[in-house]
């Protein structure tokens, strides 16, 4: 690691697991990188979806109770809404030639971007270090995350 004092640092705190929530963390990090900026990713509670084995490929979109869903939440909670949108969303995005989040998290780990998942998560969600992708560097603790972001800017998505 470099020094703290002159290195541009960004650490990401992502705890949703939706499609259009993972986004923003996936996102800044991978614009850190471009722009020679350290960054880290540190997912936690249902943030872990997005390194879970089993369920990066599935995300979501939750549209019950999104304040900026253009569909009235009376409709979007009928079933398969979720899996509609989200298809929805996948479809514009591979329009645009954007990576999927399992791709994102394999062009962030190339880039050097360490991610980390929350060993607290990970005792409530019951999840096991085989469950994640391969990509993610360790289990830490929340004072672990605090150790390695000294000097880093620290951003919840």
């Amino acid at each position: 690691m470099s020094n703290p004092e002159t290195t541009r640092r960004v650490c990401l705190i992502c705890s949703k697991g939706g499609l259009d929530e993972a986004y923003p963390a996936l996102i800044l990090a991978n614009a850190a990188r471009m722009s020679g900026i350290e960054a880290m990713i540190f997912f936690t509670f249902y943030g872990l979806d997005v390194i879970t084995e089993s369920k990066v490929d599935r995300l979501h979109v939750n549209m019950v109770g999104n304040p900026s869903s253009p569909m009235p939440t009376m409709l979007a909670g009928l079933p398969g809404m979720e899996r509609f949108a989200a298809k929805m969303m996948k479809d514009r995005m591979a329009e645009m030639n954007l990576p999927t989040a399992r791709e994102m998290v394999e062009l962030l780990h190339d880039a050097g971007c360490d991610l980390y998942a929350c060993e607290l998560a990970m005792d409530m969600m019951k999840l096991e270090r085989k469950d994640l992708l391969p990509q993610v560097k360790d289990v830490i603790t929340a004072g672990d995350f605090y150790d390695l972001s000294v000097g880093a800017q620290i951003i919840f998505t």
